[in-house]
């Protein structure tokens, strides 16, 4: 098995080193491989791929000591198609939530996912997905 240096914050790794211990892991090196397969398996679902997916994606930053808010701005323009709507919201005294609505294909959310999760300083980012197909027809079966 190769050896791979990966560099973190000394808060991280005592996060990772906490989440290890409390979850009977043999050390960090499992939970930073297990994480690896969850991100890289998040978007490999067959059954959503040649589909119209809905997708919500919350980002949490800190506005005074980043640009990240910029960085979202120019992630909506350049993915307008996709953006279906976004939402700007300040939370506490010294954070923003950005909600981004989105409708497009499972590689075109995977993209933009991806842009968002390796703009720095991005303190927590969260997504969901359904087919569009699928909240149809539930909304047909209700109404």
């Amino acid at each position: 098995m190769a050896v791979v240096s990966v560099s973190m914050p000394d808060s991280l790794l005592q996060r990772l080193d906490e989440f290890a211990e409390e979850h009977g892991y043999t050390g960090r090196s499992e939970v930073v491989r297990e994480a690896a397969r969850n991100l890289l398996g998040e978007f490999e679902d067959r059954r959503l791929e040649d589909r119209t997916l809905m997708g919500v994606v919350t980002v949490l930053f800190n506005y005074e000591t980043t640009n990240v808010e910029e960085r979202m701005m120019h992630l909506r323009h350049e993915h307008e198609s996709l953006v279906a709507s976004n939402v700007h919201n300040h939370v506490g005294d010294h954070y923003c939530m950005e909600l981004f609505i989105l409708e497009g294909t499972l590689e075109e959310i995977s993209t933009f996912v991806g842009k968002i999760r390796a703009t720095k300083d991005t303190l927590t980012v969260d997504y969901s997905v359904i087919p569009v197909d699928d909240f149809e027809r539930t909304l047909t079966a209700e109404g």
